[in-house]
């Protein structure tokens, strides 16, 4: 028999979850109508730490490129955080011209911080 303490808390993905959905500049009643649910049970999940439905789940993450690895393989390499998705996604809708200056900034602030390291 399972213990009480031995389930899992979605508190933390709740918030990933509400993280992701305000910088896409979503409301969860658009988020809800997408993913056909009622918005009070995104709410629940965002705030109480709700648990979501496998479905909803996978719809939340795929919608919102949120990575459930570092919420349930916390133990492991994590290959790609949700901030990492994130920021892949917005990647993926500039320009090559405009990624040349992101390489360039992120270069910058890799030499920073190996000038600061020594």
């Amino acid at each position: 028999m399972r213990k009480k303490e031995d389930k899992y808390d979605f508190k933390a993905f709740g918030l990933a979850i509400k993280e992701a959905r305000t910088k896409q500049r979503l409301t969860r009643e658009q988020v809800g109508s997408l993913i056909e649910i009622d918005s009070r049970y995104l709410t629940n999940i965002e705030n109480k730490g709700q648990h979501p439905s496998i479905q909803v789940l996978y719809d939340l993450v795929s919608l919102l490129n949120v990575s459930v690895d570092e919420f349930f393989l916390p133990a492991s390499n994590i290959v790609k955080s949700s901030k990492r998705r994130q920021l892949e996604y917005q990647l993926n809708n500039l320009t090559d011209n405009k990624l040349i200056i992101v390489e360039s900034v992120i270069k910058g602030i890799i030499e920073a911080d190996e000038k600061e390291a020594n």
